[in-house]
């Protein structure tokens, strides 16, 4: 089972593919890793150091891959960060050859736009392309309450709004629609929920919510919850086992003190969760 993962890389950290590849090998996923940029550590230090790399470069290294033949054995594609429309071309173009040789692939795109605290940290013309382009070639999307405002310009304040909200993504394509950071009305203060969306059903799962801002989760939960998916092909099934695993790791960082996500001291709890929180049919 293979996964190319085209995501931003850093050396210290564990954001994008740091946050993505090792967990996917853990459960047993040969992953193909494609960077976009190669930085020092996140931007949310500040200051940071590297580049971010040409759209041709990326597109010739996804050419490379290509050419070895293994593009049958591809069972999906997992994108992150975009950083640019020309970039997302890139990466769009390179899921529609995966899909020509394997028509089974998948596609799970991590629209990353923003967040309810600091708004947009992209440019602007990327929610335009992940409204028009990329929504409709995902089979599998996973954008925080935010981004699921953003692409589907409605306001999710409540449960009811967020399965109107993903009603309106499925009907453009995806398979399932994985909402994060789901603060609506019906999820009380010290709670952290995440919404799983098909055209079968809704089901969400509540958190204690933990005392850190752990950057790089986001893409941690993107990865596991494709796994998953892969595995079971259950959406429900696949937020269970996404949220105890990510939960385990985030608790495992606030338990040490680590600066950045634990998730080579918590790498058990990726394949067998400590916590099984519950999965509440809600739609």
């Amino acid at each position: 089972m293979a996964i190319l993962s085209i995501q931003s890389a850093v050396a210290y950290g564990s954001v994008g593919n740091a946050a993505a590849v090792f967990p996917l090998q853990r459960l047993g996923f040969e992953t193909w890793r494609v960077d976009t940029v190669l930085f020092s550590n996140h931007t949310g230090y500040g200051a940071w150091r590297g580049t971010v790399l040409d759209p041709k470069l990326v597109d010739e290294i996804l050419r490379g891959i290509e050419e070895r033949g293994v593009l049958p054995r591809c069972e999906a594609v997992l994108s992150g960060y975009l950083g640019s429309v020309e970039l997302g071309a890139v990466v769009l173009d390179a899921v529609k050859r995966v899909k020509q040789v394997n028509p089974l692939a998948l596609y799970c795109s991590d629209p990353v736009l923003g967040d309810a605290d600091r708004g947009f940290f992209v440019r602007p013309e990327l929610a335009d392309f992940f409204r028009e382009q990329a929504v409709a070639l995902a089979d599998i999307l996973t954008p925080n309450r935010f981004e699921l405002e953003t692409l589907t310009n409605q306001r999710v304040d409540t449960l009811a709004a967020a399965q109107a909200a993903c009603d309106a993504l499925l009907a453009q394509g995806p398979r399932a629609i994985l909402v994060t950071s789901l603060d609506v009305a019906e999820i009380p203060a010290g709670t952290a929920a995440l919404l799983a969306a098909t055209r079968e059903g809704g089901w969400l799962v509540r958190t204690p919510r933990l005392p850190i801002v752990a950057n790089g989760a986001g893409d941690l939960t993107a990865a596991l919850f494709l796994a998953h998916f892969l595995k079971t092909g259950d959406a429900g099934a696949a937020l269970g086992e996404t949220v105890g695993a990510v939960h385990a790791v985030i608790a495992e960082t606030v338990r040490s003190g680590a600066a950045e996500l634990a998730i080579v001291t918590a790498q058990d709890a990726l394949l067998a969760p400590p916590n099984r929180f519950p999965v509440e049919r809600v739609f």
